[in-house]
């Protein structure tokens, strides 16, 4: 388990094994969740949009649709 404290200006260091753990680098983001029941989630924000590349391939129909058999709104 790490510790850190707030200063005065509410910053708080994260401890280097997190940042280890994380591979965050100086200047990348986190993003902090605050849940239900009190806990709080930290999450890097450091991802690429490369690599979400083909993470929506389940979704995808077999084979493309022709334009004109597409449902209409």
């Amino acid at each position: 388990m790490s510790e850190a404290k707030v200063t005065s200006k509410g910053q708080v260091t994260i401890p280097v094994d997190i940042r280890t753990g994380l591979a965050l680098s100086a200047g990348e983001k986190v993003v902090f969740t605050m849940l239900d029941n009190g806990t709080v989630v930290m999450r890097s924000k450091n991802r690429s949009v490369k690599e979400l590349s083909g993470s929506l391939s389940e979704f995808a129909p077999p084979t493309p649709l022709d334009v004109s058999k597409m449902k209409r709104v």
